[in-house]
């Protein structure tokens, strides 16, 4: 059949090449795949120009997925530095990478992202309006805006951020609710300084039916941005967050009833005990639409540290019910991180989302019980080959090697393993000292 997007060919129960990819990767039917897209809980964001991509599901019952955020500055405007950064998410297994360019040539690294990412990209259109357009925000016409999200969209964009959520009534209910961190959203703050400076309602809510005709066209999944979210855990959870959550909530329903896809993204920084809560609300409020958190972020005095502290929260996410989480590097808040911060937040924000998924997933604890067996056997090899991060382990042991090859440099002839093999093996055992 002919079809416009993922979620009108699931509706009319056609099954796609996309689909048939996916349900291979996740084990699942092409029948559960159809059932969940057509109401909006699964999404497969696949832009009709990008032709490289390995297609990816997110949602319920599936893996939860991670995204990378990297993109050039105006302090440091590197293509050949990002495009190593995407080699590292490539290499690593990163399923979407976002490009958060706001400075340059913007368009320039957007399309060699998209010719060769089999991962699937995001941008933030907002970001880039001030360069594309070429004029200050202030003077952009409302309309305008949409032209940045068409280019976005002809390049081969997946998915798209897009701050409607902070309309004119929510922009009131936030002036009511001050914040220690008032609006930390980049596109959000850009936004309500535009509606400010001109006495208008946001471009993205009026125009919303024109929003989404572009992303029908190309079949670009809507990716509705949490402007209101907090910035420090003491904000998370306030009115002006639930009010944007609800608006996004209606949204959701007007974009599906066009075949949009929508996710819906959540906090940011939120104490250990409001997650669960603030799944749940988006999960009954957004009507089971994908959820894509950043993070969250479970404290705020750890700078430097703050991949951890995403990694804490986004377990806990995802073990509840969020179904795509956004890394942190330890470089959040300080700068633009470097390949190597980029490495560590992949690491940390895989292990957040597999330890979120052995609580959700029936089969994901099937690679935890293989590493279990092998670590018994204290077969080395075996245990960096299923490693997630494969590299860091074989530097540790080439590091501090023992005397003995089934030992390391810490238990020595006590090691556990080792001796109880033995021991079941109507053998002795033998400790130096």
């Amino acid at each position: 059949m002919k079809y416009a997007t993922q979620m009108e060919a699931a509706k009319n129960g056609f099954v796609t090449e996309e689909m048939k990819i996916v349900a291979k990767k996740e084990n699942v039917s092409c029948e559960y795949l159809l059932e969940k897209m057509a109401c909006g809980e699964i999404v497969i964001p696949k832009n009709k120009n990008h032709k490289s991509i390995s297609p990816e599901g997110i949602g319920t019952g599936l893996r939860t997925k991670i995204n990378v955020n990297l993109g050039i500055s105006k302090d440091l405007n590197d293509i050949d530095m990002e495009m190593k950064k995407v080699d590292m998410a490539l290499s690593m297994g990163a399923e979407a990478i976002m490009d958060l360019s706001n400075y340059g040539k913007t368009q320039e690294f957007r399309k060699k992202l998209i010719e060769k990412s089999t991962a699937m990209i995001g941008t933030v259109p907002m970001y880039d309006a001030v360069g594309f357009l070429d004029k200050g925000l202030s003077f952009i016409k409302a309309e305008e805006f949409l032209d940045v999200v068409r280019n976005h969209a002809e390049n081969g964009v997946d998915f798209v951020t897009i701050h409607a959520g902070i309309n004119r009534a929510n922009a009131e209910i936030f002036m009511r609710n001050r914040r220690v961190n008032e609006i930390v959203s980049r596109g959000g703050s850009l936004l309500f300084g535009w509606m400010k400076m001109n006495d208008q309602e946001n471009p993205f809510y009026e125009y919303y039916d024109e929003l989404l005709d572009i992303c029908r066209e190309y079949d670009v999944t809507l990716s509705l941005g949490d402007s209101l979210r907090p910035g420090g855990i003491h904000d998370a959870t306030d009115p002006s967050q639930i009010a944007e959550l609800i608006t996004l909530g209606e949204l959701t329903k007007r974009a599906w009833e066009k075949d949009v896809q929508v996710i819906i993204e959540g906090p940011g920084h939120v104490p250990i005990g409001d997650i669960e809560m603030n799944i749940k609300l988006q999960k009954k409020l957004c009507h089971k639409a994908p959820f894509y958190v950043l993070g969250p972020l479970v404290t705020d005095v750890a700078p430097g540290y703050d991949h951890i502290t995403s990694a804490i929260g986004g377990a806990i996410a995802a073990a509840y019910g969020a179904d795509f989480l956004c890394y942190v590097t330890p470089a959040e808040h300080l700068r633009l991180p470097d390949v190597n911060d980029v490495r560590e937040g992949i690491v940390a924000c895989k292990i957040a989302a597999h330890a979120g998924d052995i609580n959700k997933l029936k089969d994901a604890r099937a690679w935890d019980l293989e590493m279990s067996k092998r670590r018994q056997k204290i077969d080395w090899e075996g245990m960096f080959e299923i490693a997630l991060d494969k590299e860091k382990p074989r530097e540790y042991r080439n590091s501090s090697m023992p005397e003995e090859e089934n030992t390391c440099t810490m238990c020595g002839s006590m090691c556990s393993a080792k001796n109880m093999n033995l021991i079941l093996e109507g053998k002795d055992i033998k400790i130096e000292c």
